[in-house]
């Protein structure tokens, strides 16, 4: 019984709080006061039926008051809707005690302020206190749940119209009915149903079991195209296989007239000899090898008849597979329309973490929403709830000033916070905006140069600079409170944001507020790609991501490559050019005696324009995003992969995660010396050896050190790595410590007691963190021990400290 009223009732609150700032805008709308009233009533009579009593006190004075309002009995001022809001608040954390399994938290201030509130007195300063009551004595006899559970139709699923949830409260057995004047409407007849939400029907299905079905939708794609790919295999073959006939028909004719001339001047020899009655013109004589041949003959124009057979066969089943195809492609296009919704159902959860927090702060804030109508993917909705609430405490806690200096400033009392929503083809652009006072750049940067992040004489832009506070433990705030101050949180989102294949970009204006801006795919399940080839390989980049194609010579890529600046202009517009197997592997080939053609795609992030060039274009496909797990979803701009027909797997690559990252990391090597310097050693170059048992570890440490500019050894574990060191001696070696037939611990002393190599530094990278294990590495001479995954930052800079030692 509490599930089910849980369920009803968090879309009634949902529903309370839409009419609360339509109300807060136009008091006098009497439909939604109406509406306020309904719900309220629905809610109390649900509350009383699961026997959650303090939800249906509270709802039964809020629908009292409510009435009061409709009869004009209370003035609709900005107290009453104070109170109507942090009520809901009430209700909304009430639901989530019940939820929890927790005692329920009551404001009885509450129900003082609003019972003074009906009679016409002004309400007390509220004190919030507990009042608690134990969800076991509330949970209802057996009798009743298996009473409902017969009532409800499939158990998990709940088939409903859209006024299901507004009469349930007032139908038999489920709450009792309105006897006395406080529980019946005032407004006289019913509203019409026009005054309803659009009655549909509606049903409820677990989100898991949605996500199971599209990515089985999913499957059947990845499927078809196999399946097509074989019938194209097939019909090619049969075509082939048609040209073969036709040969060997040819072949058997020429054999045949062959031999029938060889024949008849064996006859004509025979006949001179010995005589005969007959001449060959009159009776045909047939030798074994004739006979063979007219067999055959006949077998081959047995194998077309077969071959004729077969490409019906084939042509029947292109027909099937269309049809198929055109199915499908209806059905998962169904299943991802079940899975998008609103961002403005994000709208109430939103406001509310706004009114706590200003409450708490002691600050007026309001909360507006643009474009709330746009659609995301229910995963990445959820999934971005988090980091949204984060920035809106950051932006009242930090952005956001006091009153008193706001009206200092020239500004209004009640700050504002905006969050606009907007699409651009295929992906999501979410703003954050706020009238606050700014970020404090100078700030920022004085905290970097503190933690030894950036050196004094550093000169690095404003922009980059705000990209400290996506570091983790990077505060630059005075005190910590439960709000925000204690340098975690940020790192989080844009971590978050970063799984998602999403962007963030922050922009401030002294005194004049700060801006974020976030871009998400609209969908993680199914994308329009673009296939391309770069560095020996195949990747998926979203059309949604590109622009426009251009094609380039090779003669004029490498005029670019080798000039500084690398722009490239097109319709007027400077494009920086970036080669995508440079990007992927650090590595570019010489183009200047290639004259062929190279595409380029166009593409815009934010202000900027890149132009990304490719070594070829493979085709337009709808692919199937598919996770590929933590290691690699953490390196940027891989957004997912996906499988083609042939069944390779691809990586779907973020094209604008990819630019900006590589452009933000070039920057920080040339201005953040003291966090991510590359080896600066250029009179000779540094060898260090990576000693991991993981491929994807080896991979990624070697292609980051070749980056800056060293010679890497991969070894896969002790014993290969002591082979390699009998014949060469690197600079540094990063070490793992959990490896097959010798671990890290046993290569390490097996380097401080060989004669020739106990000078040779080791960092050890392991996952093993513990006390225990750091001090057996340092009791064996490990120069530095780090954790997994590292930082390149970190471990840059520890490479730079002991080979400038």
């Amino acid at each position: 019984m509490i599930d089910i009223f849980i369920e009803e009732a968090d879309e009634l609150i949902e529903n309370c709080e839409e009419l609360l700032q339509k109300l807060n805008s136009d008091p006098d709308d009497a439909d939604s006061i109406h509406k306020l009233q309904r719900y309220m009533h629905t809610l109390k009579g649900g509350a009383r039926m699961a026997e959650l009593t303090p939800v249906g006190d509270l709802t039964h004075l809020l629908e009292s008051l409510v009435i009061k309002v409709a009869d004009k009995q209370v003035n609709a001022d900005r107290l009453l809707f104070t109170t109507l809001n942090e009520s809901v608040d009430c209700l909304a954390e009430m639901l989530k005690s019940v939820k929890d399994r927790a005692p329920i938290k009551l404001a009885s201030d509450i129900t003082r302020q609003i019972d003074a509130l009906i009679k016409g007195e002004v309400p007390e300063k509220r004190e919030f206190e507990r009042y608690d009551v134990e969800l076991e004595d509330l949970a209802g006899t057996a009798e009743n749940e298996q009473a409902l559970a017969k009532e409800a139709p499939g158990g998990s699923i709940e088939v409903a119209d859209g006024n299901s949830g507004t009469q349930a409260a007032e139908e038999p057995g489920f709450g009792r009915r309105a006897t006395d004047e406080r529980d019946r409407p005032h407004w006289g007849e019913r509203a019409t149903d026009a005054n309803y939400r659009d009655s549909q029907e509606q049903i409820r299905v677990r989100a898991d079991l949605l996500n199971e079905l599209v990515n089985s939708a999913g499957e059947v794609n990845i499927y078809h195209a196999r399946m097509g790919k074989q019938i194209t295999d097939i019909g090619f073959n049969i075509n082939e296989l048609e040209s073969t006939v036709v040969r060997l028909k040819q072949q058997l004719r020429n054999l045949e007239i062959e031999t029938e001339i060889q024949i008849r001047s064996s006859f004509e020899k025979e006949s001179d000899l010995y005589g005969d009655d007959f001449d060959p013109l009159e009776m045909d004589k047939y030798s074994t090898i004739q006979q063979l041949s007219r067999s055959l003959t006949e077998t081959s124009s047995d194998v077309d008849s077969i071959r004729e057979i077969l490409s019906e066969i084939v042509r029947d089943t292109e027909t099937l597979l269309l049809q198929e195809s055109r199915v499908s492609t209806e059905l998962q296009e169904g299943l991802m329309r079940t899975r998008m919704v609103r961002f403005g159902g994000l709208s109430t959860r939103l406001r509310r973490i706004i009114r706590q927090t200003s409450r708490e702060l002691g600050k007026e804030v309001e909360l507006e929403i643009d474009g709330g109508s746009n659609e995301l993917d229910r995963t990445i909705l959820d999934r971005i709830v988090a980091p949204l609430e984060h920035m809106l405490r950051n932006a009242v806690a930090h952005g956001i000033e006091a009153p008193d200096k706001r009206l200092a400033a020239g500004k209004r009392e009640v700050g504002n916070i905006t969050i606009e929503v907007d699409r651009q083809g295929g992906d999501v652009i979410i703003f954050v905006r706020d009238d606050g006072a700014g970020i404090n750049v100078a700030a920022i940067r004085t905290k970097a140069i503190q933690q030894g992040l950036l050196d004094t004489d550093s000169k690095v832009s404003d922009r980059d600079v705000l990209q400290f506070i996506l570091r983790s433990g990077f505060s630059t705030a005075d005190r910590v409170s439960q709000v925000a101050g204690r340098g975690v949180g940020m790192d989080v989102v844009d971590a978050e944001l970063k799984q998602l294949g999403g962007v963030l970009e922050i922009d401030t204006f002294p005194g004049k507020g700060t801006e974020f801006t976030i871009r998400l795919p609209l969908t993680l399940a199914i994308n329009q790609a673009l296939l391309v080839s770069a560095a020996e390989d195949i990747f998926a980049i979203p059309l949604a991501s590109i622009e426009g194609v251009v094609r380039i010579t090779g003669v004029e890529l490498q005029k670019f490559y080798d000039s500084d600046q690398q722009m490239y202009s097109f319709n007027n517009v400077e494009y920086e050019l970036k080669h995508l197997g440079q990007l992927l592997t650090g590595l570019r080939a010489d183009y200047s005696e290639q004259y062929g053609l190279f595409p380029v795609l166009l593409t815009q992030v934010g202000n900027k324009h890149y132009a990304l060039h490719v070594d070829d274009l493979v085709g337009r496909r709808e692919v199937v995003v598919k996770p590929v797990g933590h290691q690699l979803g953490a390196v940027r701009g891989i957004a997912g992969a996906t499988i083609l027909a042939d069944g390779r797997v691809v990586l779907i690559i973020e094209m604008s995660a990819l630019v900006v990252g590589e452009g933000l990391f070039k920057e920080r090597d040339q201005t953040e010396a003291a966090a991510a310097t590359p080896v600066e050693d250029k009179s000779e170059e540094r060898t260090i050896m990576v000693v991991d048992d993981s491929i994807t570890i080896r991979k990624v440490t070697a292609r980051m050190l070749e980056r800056n500019g060293v010679n890497v050894l991969l070894a896969k574990d002790g014993i290969d790595a002591t082979n390699q060191l009998l014949d060469i001696k690197p600079d540094l070696m990063l070490l793992d410590i959990e490896m097959p037939r010798m671990d890290g611990f046993e290569l390490a002393t097996y380097i401080r007691n060989d004669d020739r190599l106990k000078d040779l530094p080791i960092i050890m990278i392991t996952s093993r963190t513990g006390e225990k294990h750091k001090e057996k590495a340092m009791e064996i001479g490990v120069n530095q021990y780090l954790g997994k995954p590292y930082q390149e930052e970190e471990l840059l800079k520890h490479i730079n400290k002991i080979l400038q030692a």
